[in-house]
């Protein structure tokens, strides 16, 4: 991890970086890191409202750094392989 604990793969560059949601995108982050979930299961192990989740899950998505599973809802979020990669 970055300085202050933050996940290198949390910034985003498409959108203003607020240390709130740099924080909780490294906290959903960390919990997919453990494999792929549900966004409610997220939202319980990352202690972050279910929205907020839904949130950012959306924004990583668009960054291609997590990505939806399954064609029905609820669906199955993962890390993609640029999302699995850590930086040094």
């Amino acid at each position: 991890m970055m300085r202050e604990g933050l996940h290198p793969k949390a910034h985003l560059t498409k959108r203003r970086n607020m240390r709130a949601g740099l924080l909780t995108r490294t906290k959903i982050l960390v919990t997919l890191e453990k494999g792929e979930k549900h966004a409610k299961e997220v939202a319980v192990a990352a202690k972050v409202s279910y929205s907020t989740v839904i949130h950012h899950l959306r924004l990583l998505e668009a960054e291609k750094i997590t990505r939806r599973k399954g064609e029905r809802k609820p669906f199955l979020w993962e890390l993609t392989g640029a999302g699995q990669q850590r930086l040094i």
